[in-house]
């Protein structure tokens, strides 16, 4: 008996004083007063603060305070007297690069080099990415990634060699191929309706390695219980790839698309410029070498820089408006 009434008041929890409430407003004050201010948290991290702030000052010098001179857009900008000193003309640069003749020939070869680009550059890395990771092999699977991921470490200038010594009328090596053929070779760098498919192809070549190392590690964060739960309910492995590597990478993919489709008006000025020559100029022409030649070449400041300042407006414009598709979409972006 002495031993139940013991067990019974083990049993029963211990009686508690009862607690006087806190007055109102004094829950804020404590936490107020708890929380750490922002000269002890500065004090205490300092050494992460400096490293945000050098990267923050980057930007700041040579991106953001750089915009300022957008201004030059709206005048008619004279060396002499300065940026601030130079007369005020409006919208008149932008009215005349609108009348231009070139202008929708501009439009009409970003557009389609930039799209074009991107849809044959935007699943390639995906599917080498897939490819690379259920191959078991190591020493085939690291030659793969070394030969793919290589080139994308060769300068601009020197791919565009390349490209001029393989592809070259008379000398080059598809030209010797044909000839060994003794069929005649076309001439690829010279016809402008070859210049678009040398240009994309190349970058492709070029970066596809790069961008595959990005889907790699997304797909190494991918759950392995995952797979296990697919292979116990049958998967094959296309099943395993498209219900568990494909979403597994999907936000990746989508933040990757959102910033192709961001910089669609801004095409690699070097290759472009280094690949055209005066038969191909009808499709390679684009904003970007445009505005080097009117600003650089022909010191037209105000309307160079009235085009670059439409064509960021437009890349901003692009990125906003995909972002908010991709975030509907598939509840993934940027923000």
């Amino acid at each position: 008996m002495r031993n139940a009434v013991a067990a019974r008041d083990s049993a029963d929890p211990p009686a508690t004083a009862p607690q006087r409430p806190a007055p109102s407003g004094g829950g804020a004050r404590v936490r107020r007063a708890g929380a750490p201010g922002w000269r002890k948290t500065f004090r205490r991290h300092w050494q992460l603060y400096l490293l945000v702030i050098i990267p923050l000052l980057y930007f700041l010098i040579f991106k953001y305070i750089p915009m300022v001179n957008n201004v030059i857009a709206f005048k008619n900008y004279s060396v002499v007297k300065g940026i601030w000193g130079s007369p005020w003309v409006g919208t008149r640069h932008f009215e005349a690069f609108f009348r231009n003749p070139v202008f929708w020939t501009l439009i009409k070869n970003t557009l389609i080099l930039s799209g074009y680009a991107v849809l044959a550059s935007f699943p390639l890395p995906i599917m080498l990415a897939v490819m690379l990771n259920e191959v078991r092999v190591r020493w085939f699977r690291r030659t793969v990634q070394l030969v793919t991921y290589a080139p994308y470490f060769i300068s601009t200038v020197v791919v565009v060699s390349m490209i001029i010594l393989i592809l070259a009328p008379r000398l080059g090596l598809v030209s010797r191929a044909f000839g060994f053929f003794g069929v005649e070779a076309p001439d690829l760098l010279g016809d402008p309706t070859y210049f678009r498919h040398i240009y994309v192809w190349s970058d492709v070549w070029q970066t596809t390695g790069y961008a595959a190392v990005i889907y790699l590690a997304a797909l190494s964060a991918v759950d392995p219980a995952l797979y296990e739960a697919a292979r116990v309910d049958g998967a094959s492995r296309v099943r395993r790839i498209w219900h568990v590597d494909i979403p597994g990478i999907l936000p990746t993919a989508m933040i990757i698309l959102i910033l192709s489709v961001g910089n669609i008006m801004a095409v690699g000025f070097e290759k472009v410029f280094l690949l055209q020559n005066p038969i191909n100029l009808m499709n390679s022409e684009v904003i970007a070498t445009y505005v080097y030649k009117t600003g650089l070449l022909n010191a037209d400041f105000g309307i160079a820089t009235a085009v670059g300042l439409l064509n960021s407006v437009v890349n901003l414009v692009l990125l906003l408006a995909v972002n908010v598709a991709a975030r509907r979409l598939s509840g993934s972006g940027l923000w």
